[in-house]
């Protein structure tokens, strides 16, 4: 597609003036390892080699990214933190030094900008502009094409089990329907309402908008409204085989469904947040909420009770995430904090990785090497993605309008929506490019 080859080509560009072609013997330059290489082009490689095993020793085989069960839509932790866990400290954010392998960094241009003028479709210096005319900036993953539809900004992806359709809801009030084969539009479903947020479960979606979750099932057609929310629907998970919502107002709710009657009844009002709750995941028998009132709680599945809350950041939480034995938060402070449970089992801080821009959602997922890859939304209208638990960077994904809803698909494919209302299908490649 046009968007595609647009998007090669610019890669291929960046690639020959920074002459990161590899040689033969895919050999690294001693001296960009240590960070005095002048040769312009260099016949050596300007980045690592990818490890020929996983990172740090964490098994490529651990689940992560949506749960192999579908137990719930987003990244999964295998269990609960684990107060015994002697995890050095340096492990995060620790790049690798010369002489080790890594994984393969991002090429970099004179300025790591995309050109405005380009997006536009009018800039006139052509291969001579000093900025990107790329959608992104990595030899790791291409973009295969875009899809328009959407008036604003897109707040919720889904692929709900067992459908071959993808769904994306908008805070234009709308549900699009897309057909996976051809890429069109199948149908749209005006709620009436803006979307807040959007996730499947199994056979079901369910929709978060003021006062009320819509709930459909793909496979039986059939359509549930769940009142009692106050105000916008920010967050919704599944856990413990209950829904759960969080709203404007800072109380999550609960509602489990009953067979019987093929309806979901209220189970539990959470209540601790002083403000609305943004942000929910679930891992192994643990709810985790982040709220506007800077603090993450803890909620205990079986009895629903908050058993810590977390004070670290200094803005809206916006985000949270599972992997492994660790909880990851993101946060408008422009930090990515990582907490792991203490000897007590309480959580603490391990690491905080800082963004030059506030942090709007984070996802998680595995490359086409199954090594664990973060995603990381930033209010400057980027996406960066990091390899975990290094925090190397692996690339950089451009939008016209801040990114705020990422959901990984099957195969290497992931999806981004943007505030234009863009949605953009996104697949890891098998292997990193190689430009002669």
């Amino acid at each position: 597609m046009d968007v595609d080859s647009a998007a090669r080509d610019g890669n291929k560009r960046v690639f020959n003036r920074l002459g990161a072609a590899p040689d033969k013997n895919q050999k690294v330059c001693y001296h960009w390892r240590a960070g005095r290489c002048n040769r312009n082009p260099c016949p050596f490689l300007h980045r690592e080699l990818p490890p020929p095993q996983s990172i740090d020793g964490i098994s490529s085989k651990r689940p992560y990214g949506p749960a192999n069960d579908r137990s719930f839509s987003g990244p999964s932790m295998s269990r609960r933190p684990n107060p015994n866990m002697k995890w050095a400290s340096n492990t995060w954010g620790r790049n690798h030094g010369a002489g080790a392998p890594g994984p393969a960094r991002v090429p970099r241009k004179i300025q790591d900008k995309v050109c405005h003028y380009w997006m536009g479709g009018n800039c006139t210096f052509g291969d001579n502009c000093k900025y990107l005319h790329s959608w992104f900036l990595s030899d790791c993953f291409t973009l295969l094409t875009q899809l328009e539809g959407h008036q604003k900004v897109i707040s919720g992806i889904a692929l709900p089990s067992g459908s071959d359709k993808l769904y994306s809801g908008s805070k234009d009030q709308s549900v699009r329907v897309w057909d996976c084969q051809s890429g069109q539009c199948a149908g749209v479903i005006n709620l009436g309402g803006e979307i807040g947020c959007m996730i499947s479960e199994g056979p079901w979606l369910f929709v978060g908008i003021p006062n009320a979750v819509k709930a459909w099932n793909i496979q039986t057609a059939s359509e549930l409204s769940l009142s009692g929310p106050v105000g916008q629907v920010h967050a919704l998970v599944v856990g413990n085989e209950m829904l759960f919502a969080g709203t404007q107002d800072g109380n999550i709710l609960a509602w489990k469904f009953d067979a019987a009657s093929n309806s979901f009844q209220p189970a539990a009002s959470l209540r601790g947040h002083s403000l609305g709750v943004v942000a929910l995941v679930v891992g192994a028998n643990r709810l985790y909420s982040g709220s506007i009132d800077q603090t993450i709680r803890v909620w205990d599945l079986e009895s629903l009770q908050c058993i810590q809350t977390l004070t670290g950041h200094t803005s809206v939480v916006m985000s949270v995430l599972c992997w492994d034995q660790f909880l990851l938060s993101c946060s408008l402070d422009k930090t990515i904090k990582v907490w792991v449970a203490t000897e007590g089992g309480d959580l603490e801080v391990t690491y905080t990785h800082t963004e030059e821009h506030g942090v709007l959602t984070l996802c998680g997922m595995h490359d086409a090497q199954a090594k664990p890859v973060l995603l990381c939304s930033n209010n400057n209208n980027t996406v960066h993605l990091y390899d975990l638990p290094s925090f190397s960077e692996r690339g950089i994904i451009f939008s016209k309008e801040e990114v705020r809803a990422i959901q990984v698909g099957p195969g290497g494919l992931f999806f981004t929506g943007d505030g234009t209302g863009e949605l953009r299908v996104w697949q890891w490649a098998t292997e990193p490019a190689v430009v002669s």
